[in-house]
């Protein structure tokens, strides 16, 4: 369930002195895969972000040194994330990444985001929404969410999310004083306007208010909330080439409301 370690890039010899003992090591059991890294780099348009590619093309092949892989864990970046806040921004960002480096762009939310959007159709790269944070102010309306998902969908360009996901379903979250996005909903509303591409901005944005978990039916065969539903084969099309990920700080607290939602039955299942 932890696709990608997220690290800021000026953490990296933090991540290798502490993370080393748990990596994978050349000619052990497993220990082909090295892990792979998603790093947070500098804004699009700040030139910071050159000598952050840099960085991490240092880091990737310093982790490919047969030597030093023998000796230390390996791990991999093959995912940046920035901030941008125009088209010409993404444009010039993109002009340095390289081609193994896929870029997700986290872009403001309370202007309309579809221009940022369409100029991402046609490159390798993907959308970021942060849908939280440590007070109300920093949580969007379900309605810019929506729009952000059905702008997503209409251009074909995968989505990311995070921020404020520890919980399944939308709730009330009285740390923050505002209602919080679920991931559960976050997650069915990605792939089931992926597979429906006639979905509402309103439609997405009452699947995304959705507080009751009986609402959504998990199933062997698939997943229907309303009259909308996706087979499991077509979820994993779907994972793979428009929902990415919805991401949460918290790894017990996501798990623990499956399990009470029976969507997990136990500990073992998910180390499996």
């Amino acid at each position: 369930m932890l696709s990608r370690l997220i690290i800021p890039v000026s953490r990296f010899s933090e991540f290798v002195e502490f993370a080393d003992p748990y990596l994978p090591r050349v000619g052990e059991p497993g220990g082909v895969e090295p892990w792979v890294l998603s790093v947070l780099v500098a804004p699009a348009a700040d030139r910071q972000i050159v000598a952050d590619l840099e960085r991490i093309e240092n880091f990737n092949l310093r982790m490919e040194d047969r030597e030093f892989s023998q000796v230390y864990g390996r791990a991999v970046i093959d995912t940046i994330e920035t901030k941008a806040a125009t088209p010409n921004e993404i444009d010039r960002a993109l002009e340095y990444v390289p081609d193994e480096i896929f870029a997700y762009f986290e872009m403001p939310v309370d202007s309309d985001p579809r221009g940022m959007i369409a100029t991402m159709a046609s490159l390798d790269a993907g959308a970021k929404i942060r849908t939280g944070g440590m007070n109300a102010a920093a949580h969007p309306e379900p309605a810019q969410v929506a729009r952000f998902l059905k702008a997503c969908r209409m251009a074909e360009v995968p989505f990311k999310a995070t921020a404020g996901l520890h919980h399944a379903l939308r709730h009330d979250a009285k740390d923050v004083g505002c209602k919080q996005f679920g991931f559960l909903n976050m997650f069915i509303a990605g792939v089931l306007l992926w597979e429906h591409e006639d979905m509402s901005e309103q439609e997405i944005q009452a699947l995304l208010v959705e507080e009751r978990a009986d609402a959504f039916d998990v199933s062997p065969t698939g997943i229907t909330w309303k009259e909308r539903s996706i087979r499991h084969d077509r979820i994993a099309v779907a994972r793979e080439r428009f929902a990415h990920s919805v991401g949460s700080c918290s790894f017990d607290e996501p798990l623990a409301d499956l399990r009470a939602l029976g969507l997990l039955s136990s500990s073992s299942e998910v180390q499996s």
